[in-house]
């Protein structure tokens, strides 16, 4: 492609709402561009990148027997609701009417369909069947962010594994995880296997692929010792057991005027210090009012909460309802002698005593709380967010918390979805059994960006030769030199013979504004062709990576770069 032909609008300046080095460089670089909130136009280069990034997914995924399928984007609203996730998943789906007053959702996700689709498998004969697509999906994200990272539009790879049983699904899922460590790999990004919550999906285990960057929204407890990795969602650790002294035969209520919080009662004379309080909080589950316990020096993880108890809809409980149920303002809460709702508590609580709590009686506490005695715990279930500095729940050692970019994400599903919409097969005794079932993401876009935060400097992108939108640049530095542009045309066109995605600069340009560019947008590798080098025979080879230089003598420079570049896929 020759530059002062391709369409490639680079800018000076950073994008004013630029919070991610990807969103900010891609946007200079003329990759994309914004057309409303969480919705992007790809440009010609950013398609280049996206099209090798879509090429090495696919690879992967045929390779371990995937066949690619293309399903609708638009659902009947009734086959969400056959698996409840209109509702679980209600604040994200965008919604429609079509002219006969039907209402149906833009897929953000396609379970439901590929499992409809799977319901014409008959037998376990047809069995295993592993089926994806790469297609574009909707979420209405409430606060799309950090360009290509959050979106409302995006492209994806969805695969769909069916089985006839667990040992099936096992292999499926251990095929992906292999494929997507490739994917990653080849795409030039390192990716974090970790334990994960699945969330709206159900299902048993899933692993996200983290990549380490501060513009993610994903925090990950990880031990440096032993790998140990999860996200925080479902992340446990070691703590130290504390020894509680001697309390009373009975808990004694003390006022706390001007008591608030945590911080408050533990700098209160007479309180206590946060691992000696327990933290009361009122949740509403599925329209279910409920008590939460937790040591007050830690915060609740609420996607624990959610997986724990199975809960579709969850939100904090609102003043006036705490206040009906407990008789008492938050701050003054405590499930000491509560009967009714069911109260459920952190594991860290187990055994604890002489503790201080709320009274349920405003500006007033109970100390020499013994939780065994005093509270009728229904559940005990792990809520609370490991923080880093904790004992890794393997080796002991200490976990520190990584902030990253989910950029895949497997299931094993099990029967949810196979059991809701009727997707059966006839076993080997003719018995009718659900499909087992494995859903496995990858976001094309996302991904994209991913490698951008990983592969850059302060001149912008470095792109791994694999997924750059042009493996070499050409740099005319005069164009307007007829040895020049014909030394640089005759290496243009045997590159492209020799299978290089190549581009030329033959803009009337100053070179200082064309090799800016060149490391703007991140180009490999950068041939410099010019009148003095020409005089001695040579044109100059940079790497984009390192800024080595070196200078080719012209009649082997098409061997040598093309050499290099295969070398380098």
């Amino acid at each position: 492609m020759r530059w002062s032909q391709a369409f490639i609008p680079t800018l000076r300046d950073d994008p004013a709402d630029a919070d991610a080095v990807s969103h900010r460089l891609l946007v200079r670089g003329g990759y994309i561009r914004q057309l409303m909130a969480g919705v992007y136009s790809v440009l010609p280069l950013g398609f280049r990148v996206r099209a090798k990034i879509i090429r090495i997914i696919r690879e992967e995924i045929d390779a371990i027997g995937g066949q690619e399928l293309l399903l609708p984007a638009l659902h009947p609203r009734e086959i969400w609701e056959r698996t409840g996730r209109f509702e679980s998943m209600g604040e994200i789906l965008f919604t429609l009417d079509d002219l006969r007053g039907g209402d149906a959702v833009l897929g953000p996700t396609h379970e439901e369909i590929f499992t409809s689709l799977a319901t014409e498998i008959t037998s376990y004969r047809h069995l295993p069947q592993l089926w994806y697509q790469i297609q574009t999906k909707f979420r209405d994200e409430a606060r799309p962010k950090s360009g290509l990272l959050r979106v409302r539009e995006f492209t994806m790879k969805d695969s769909y594994s069916f089985d006839l049983d667990d040992a099936g699904l096992d292999l499926q899922f251990d095929r992906h995880f292999a494929a997507y460590s490739n994917i990653f790999r080849r795409i030039g990004v390192t990716a974090i296997p970790v334990e994960a919550s699945s969330g709206a999906m159900g299902g048993t285990d899933s692993i996200e692929f983290i990549v380490p960057s501060p513009a993610g929204e994903d925090d990950v407890a990880h031990c440096p010792a032993c790998d140990y990795a999860a996200n925080v969602e479902r992340a446990t650790s070691t703590l130290p057991r504390i020894e509680d002294p001697v309390g009373p035969a009975q808990p004694e209520r003390f006022p706390t005027p001007g008591v608030r919080t945590i911080a408050d009662l533990a700098a209160f004379e007479g309180g206590a210090a946060g691992d000696r309080q327990i933290k009361t909080l009122v949740y509403v589950l599925d329209g279910e009012p409920v008590l939460v316990l937790l040591r007050g020096d830690h915060e609740l993880q609420e996607q624990k909460l959610l997986d724990e108890t199975g809960t579709v809809e969850a939100r904090s409980g609102h003043p006036e309802e705490i206040r009906e149920l407990l008789g008492a303002d938050a701050g003054s809460l405590g499930a000491v002698g509560v009967e009714g709702p069911r109260i459920l508590a952190d594991l860290q609580l187990a055994e604890r005593t002489n503790m201080v709590t709320g009274a349920n009686i405003d500006e007033h506490h109970l100390r020499g709380v013994d939780v065994g005695r005093d509270i009728a715990v229904s559940e005990w279930m792990d809520l609370r967010t490991v923080v880093a500095g904790e004992g890794c729940p393997v080796c002991g050692e200490p976990l520190e918390v990584l902030r990253g970019i989910e950029a895949g994400h497997i299931f094993k599903l099990g029967t949810k979805f196979s059991e809701a919409l009727g997707a059966t097969v006839l076993d080997a005794d003719g018995v009718s059994v659900p499909l087992v079932m494995g859903s496995y993401g990858i976001g094309v876009e996302r991904n994209l960006a991913a490698a951008v935060e990983m592969n850059h400097d302060d001149r912008g992108i470095v792109w791994p030769v694999s997924i750059a939108p042009y493996e070499v640049v050409i740099t005319v530095v005069k164009p307007d030199d007829d040895d020049t542009v014909t030394v640089a045309d005759r290496l243009y066109e045997d590159l492209l013979a020799a299978d290089v995605d190549v581009l030329i600069d033959d803009r009337a340009e100053r070179p200082g504004v064309k090799f800016t560019d060149a490391e703007l947008i991140g180009v490999p590798y950068r041939v410099t062709v010019g009148p003095r080098g020409l005089a001695d025979g040579v044109v100059e080879l940079t790497v984009r990576r390192t800024g080595e230089r070196s200078e080719l003598a012209v009649e082997d420079a098409q061997d040598v770069v093309a050499n290099l570049v295969r070398s380098s896929r």
